[in-house]
């Protein structure tokens, strides 16, 4: 049994933030593969479950807040049975040009809270992830840690299809890590150029 899980924050306000392309992944996951209704369940998330890429897969919306992701992962991950080798967490990542999308074998969590949750939960951090590139804010110094209104912010409409494209993107690279692992996953999608310059 796999596990796939979307970072983002419960409620409508935070919808299209760019802190919530990880929930969009998996709902188009969810609707590509035709999986059941989203439903929530008692482990701190939204979740369903089916066939993705032939393999049988429960995906999930950790519904506590980002920077408590890691209880609803660890919950649902330990109720399905799913070791951290067949955890694979959907991420937006500012240390990557918007546009971006890579696949990555495990790491730390890089000030990102949602990772750092997952990984304070697991005890480890040898899950799979593919990061979402959104970039940094144009208006802060190089190297600046404060992300939080950014990451909070939404994609401009004018970065609609760009955005679409890598949502795409992402669910092609986790159906390559369903079918064939990580590694060959990486192999084939991490030399994609940006979406945004396409």
């Amino acid at each position: 049994m796999w596990l796939v899980a979307g970072l983002g924050n419960p409620g409508a306000k935070y919808e299209r933030n760019r802190h919530n392309i990880g929930f969009r992944v998996v709902d188009e996951l969810a609707r590509r593969h035709q999986l059941p209704a989203w439903k929530p369940n008692k482990l701190g998330g939204d979740a369903t479950t089916g066939m993705v890429a032939r393999t049988k897969t429960a995906l999930l919306k950790p519904m506590e807040f980002m920077n408590l992701s890691g209880f609803a992962v660890q919950r649902t991950a330990a109720f399905h049975d799913a070791d951290v080798a067949h955890i694979i967490v959907v991420h937006d990542e500012i240390d990557l040009e918007f546009g971006i999308v890579r696949l990555k074998n495990g790491g730390g969590h890089g000030g990102h809270n949602g990772l750092r949750s997952i990984h304070e939960q697991l005890g480890e951090g040898g899950f799979a992830r593919v990061r979402m590139g959104v970039g940094r804010d144009p208006n802060k110094p190089p190297g600046s840690k404060d992300a939080a209104a950014w990451v909070l912010s939404d994609f401009p409409a004018g970065q609609d299809k760009v955005v679409t494209a890598m949502i795409s993107a992402a669910c092609d690279g986790i159906e390559s890590i369903l079918t064939k692992g990580i590694v060959p996953a990486m192999n084939e999608h991490n030399g994609r150029s940006s979406f945004a310059s396409s």
